[in-house]
């Protein structure tokens, strides 16, 4: 099981630039708001991208999808650490959280 970031933990990792955000929604959903900096990668793309995406296997990823309801998440999270990852965590609330709790959000 993929361990849980909180989103005060998540902030302040992206403010310190010391992490990767993955938005796991992709498509249109990362183009209308995703959080700052976050990729788009969506479950389908996972095998065909991440090593071009994230080619750092020990760099800190977060990843995160809409709410706790969403599933690509924790299966983006999953297969990353199939494929050899070895620091992936999972902001379970998703934008959603961040959004409701006013932090910034960017748009494509």
């Amino acid at each position: 099981m993929t361990v849980l970031i909180t989103r005060d933990q998540l902030k302040a990792a992206i403010d310190e630039g010391a992490v990767t955000v993955v938005d796991a929604l992709g498509g249109e959903y990362y183009a209308a708001q995703h959080l700052p900096g976050a990729l788009a990668l969506a479950p389908a793309d996972v095998n065909t991208q991440a090593s071009t995406l994230l080619p750092d296997l020990d760099a800190a990823i977060v990843t995160y999808c809409s709410n706790p309801a969403c599933a690509n998440s924790g299966q983006v999270a999953d297969r990353l650490t199939t494929l050899g990852y070895t620091n992936v965590r999972k902001y379970r609330e998703g934008i959603q959280d961040w959004v409701e709790s006013g932090l910034p959000i960017e748009s494509a």
